[in-house]
């Protein structure tokens, strides 16, 4: 075990893609807690040096955070960018954030802003956040919250997925000081309604969202799905209580299906919320509620995640004794699969080793990778006093695995440690 950060601050992995394309940077946010947006730096680590660089320091009262780094080369980042000038009627929330990339020095905002009617498609109307590109490099995917409907009733702004992609630059009409142009076409690809109707597939938020393969899945009539995204929605029981099931949506390939209008404005109306591309619908791949303890779980917080070659969804769900384990689902759907048999919680985020043999996270106040298919854990620290369970990432080339943990001072610090695979 290794401790690569070691200034009198704390520092933030996201919960992936935070490795350089050659695994010898880290890069990282300096909020004091995941859930304090004050950072006004996002930098990055040489792992055997120690040395830090900072990639982009926000201005004019703005903060920035959650970087991720483009997983193909040139190395690009990008990362939440809050409000600049901040002030009583504009600050940072859900509803006022952006994405920012920075290439070769070059900063560019990823979505576009469009906050009055008649919105303009490829243009969001709210804050997009934790933007992660797919395993190729081209599409960028992101949770979603809208200020118009914030504006009408905060009930009804409800938690969406998006993907931003590289058919821009979206350069709306600029009639509010806030609105903005963006580089990528954005959309919203899940769909949701304030009040699910019981027992059915509707859901009132999607979120934690993962990209399936490094090249798509395979369907069972051998068809291969280029890109789709999988993540959680929120239903409702017949009894009326709010249950976590796994979602999928399959994505067009191509400029021209992005930008046709399905049943509703791409955009959205002064009383919708944007609507998804023609063909993009969402499918539900769980049913748990007749189960002991139905839903993915919420605590850990997890990002569901695919294994490299798209056969499996991973996500964390309680077993029949209410531990918490990883599960693996078909993005075909079927049965789920319990893969751990852990006494005790899993604890943490989880990931996949590039190789696609192992999943990492954290159990018993350590880190640890479990094998698949066979489901055997192994230890690759000791318990640690303290721990955080927000991010366990495996480097590029699989060597190495990064997290979190408080230092003797307190401060939280990057660690990471050999994977031997």
């Amino acid at each position: 075990m290794k401790q690569v950060t070691f200034s009198p601050r704390h520092h933030q992995l996201t919960n992936i893609n935070t490795w350089t394309p050659d695994s010898q940077w880290l890069v990282f946010d300096v909020r004091p807690s995941g859930s304090s947006f004050t950072s006004e730096t996002v930098e990055r680590v040489q792992i055997h040096s120690g040395t830090t660089e900072v990639i982009w320091r926000a201005q004019q009262g703005a903060h920035v955070g959650v970087i991720t780094v483009n997983p193909q080369l040139p190395e690009r980042y990008v990362f939440i960018h809050s409000p600049e000038n901040p002030d009583e009627n504009w600050q940072y929330d859900f509803h006022h954030r952006r994405g920012v990339t920075v290439c070769g020095g070059q900063v560019a905002n990823l979505d576009a802003l469009s906050i009055t009617a008649p919105y303009f498609p490829g243009a969001l109307r709210g804050g997009s956040h934790v933007h992660v590109w797919s395993p190729d490099g081209q599409y960028l995917s992101f949770t979603y919250n809208d200020h118009v409907l914030h504006e009408r009733d905060p009930a009804l702004d409800l938690r969406n997925v998006g993907v931003a992609v590289p058919f821009g630059p979206v350069n709306p009409p600029l009639r509010h000081s806030r609105e903005y142009a963006g580089s990528h076409w954005c959309t919203l690809v899940s769909r949701t309604t304030p009040e699910p109707q019981p027992g059915s597939d509707e859901i009132n938020r999607a979120y934690e969202e993962g990209w399936v393969g490094n090249q798509g899945y395979l369907k069972p009539n051998g068809e291969r799905q280029r890109y789709a995204l999988a993540f959680i929605g929120d239903t409702r029981s017949v009894q009326g209580e709010t249950i976590p099931e796994l979602f999928i949506v399959d994505l067009p390939d191509n400029e021209a299906a992005w930008k046709t209008q399905g049943d509703a404005p791409l955009a959205g109306t002064p009383e919708t919320m944007p609507a998804p591309p023609a063909g993009v619908y969402q499918k539900r791949l769980t049913y748990t509620h007749h189960c002991a303890w139905p839903g993915l779980v919420n605590q850990p917080r997890h990002w569901v995640r695919a294994s490299p070659d798209g056969e499996h969804i991973a996500f964390l769900m309680r077993d029949n004794n209410g531990v918490v384990q990883v599960w693996l689902v078909s993005p075909n759907g079927g049965e789920c699969r319990q893969l751990t048999r852990l006494a005790h919680d899993v604890q943490s985020a989880i990931n996949w080793h590039p190789a696609g043999k192992w999943l990492g996270f954290i159990s018993e106040q350590k880190i640890v990778m479990c094998s698949y298919p066979e489901g055997k854990i192994l230890e690759l620290t000791a318990p640690q006093e303290e721990i955080s369970g927000d991010a366990v990432v495996f480097s590029p080339d699989g060597q190495f695995i990064a997290w979190m943990q408080p230092d003797e001072q307190g401060f939280r610090q990057i660690y990471i440690c050999q994977t031997g695979c």
